[in-house]
């Protein structure tokens, strides 16, 4: 929905750096442009697809990333730290992904406390600015059901399945280990 947002906002070019198949060919029908983070480092094939580095970026994933080694185990810093090195001097990084105060099951001591190892001399060398937190959703909602109303967004196209209430518990752990193609599901508590 990120992507999605910048492309109703007019933004030129979007990339989307996943490894899920079924979300990458999303990213494709809406009009960005997929990095597949499995198959070499993501900030190498943005600079090398873009010719340089991009006005912006953002976490939309937070503490539960991933690196490009190992999927299977969290690195809380990946994502900034990559944007940190794609993004351009003065750009900005928007971070509405979730961050924890603590994660008792997290990787490493640093991140059990809540506290990110990241390249921050690099953030200041950059000059870039942060925007974090939740998105105030009750600020945008009017704005985006107009769209909707408009036919200008289509919001709907990311729902890969729509399932009764009594799915919810396997529909939830399907989707949280990225399994048969889960990218958001609508739960129909009449179904």
């Amino acid at each position: 929905m990120a992507a999605y947002s910048t492309i109703l906002q007019g933004a030129s070019k979007v990339y989307v750096v996943d490894r899920i198949p079924e979300r990458l060919s999303k990213v494709k029908e809406i009009g960005a442009i997929p990095i597949d983070f499995s198959k070499s480092d993501p900030v190498k094939q943005i600079l090398e697809h873009n010719g340089t580095e991009v006005d912006r970026g953002v976490d939309a994933v937070g503490y539960q990333a991933s690196g490009s080694k190992d999927h299977s185990k969290e690195e809380p810093n990946a994502v900034l730290t990559a944007l940190i090195n794609v993004v351009r001097p003065t750009g900005g990084l928007g971070i509405p992904g979730l961050y924890v105060p603590s994660d008792p099951g997290a990787a490493d001591e640093q991140s059990k406390a809540g506290n990110l190892v990241l390249p921050f001399g690099r953030f200041f060398e950059k000059g870039l600015s942060m925007g974090t937190g939740q998105c105030n959703v009750k600020k945008y909602n009017r704005y985006l059901r107009d769209l909707i109303i408009a036919g200008r967004a289509k919001p709907g196209m990311i729902v890969s399945h729509e399932i009764g209430i009594e799915e919810a518990p396997s529909a939830y752990e399907k989707f949280d280990k990225r399994l048969e193609g889960y990218t958001k599901v609508i739960i129909h508590p009449n179904k």
